[in-house]
């Protein structure tokens, strides 16, 4: 697991600049940025492997309350996170939770 997969969100998160995103994009391999929004899209063998990947989500975003925007389709999940309290731009929260959706997915199994 990542240093930032290891961290847990906070209450109140503010923006982060420029550099403070290029900088923790590149700790979060396969993600980007797109409108504000850090985004990765997620693949699947069948349906039933998707839906265990979004409950095991779900779970660890109740946890750290911060909840990100999701498409679900047959194989293949988008996840997109932003942050209401930082005015809808992106804040150290969606990096944290994108890092640690990445080790869910890594950890699936038949991973």
């Amino acid at each position: 697991m990542s240093k930032l997969a290891e961290r847990h969100s906070t209450h109140g998160a503010t923006a982060l600049d420029a550099a403070g995103v290029a900088s923790l994009l590149a700790q979060v391999p396969g993600w980007h940025v797109d409108q504000d929004r850090l985004v990765r899209e997620y693949l699947f063998r069948d349906y039933h492997e998707t839906i265990e990947f979004v409950n095991a989500l779900a779970f660890m975003v109740h946890r750290e309350d911060h909840h990100p925007d999701l498409q679900v389709g047959y194989r293949r999940c988008t996840a997109s996170w932003t942050t209401h309290s930082a005015g809808h731009r992106l804040s150290e929260n969606d990096f944290i939770c994108a890092a640690r959706l990445d080790a869910i997915y890594a950890g699936r199994a038949g991973a």
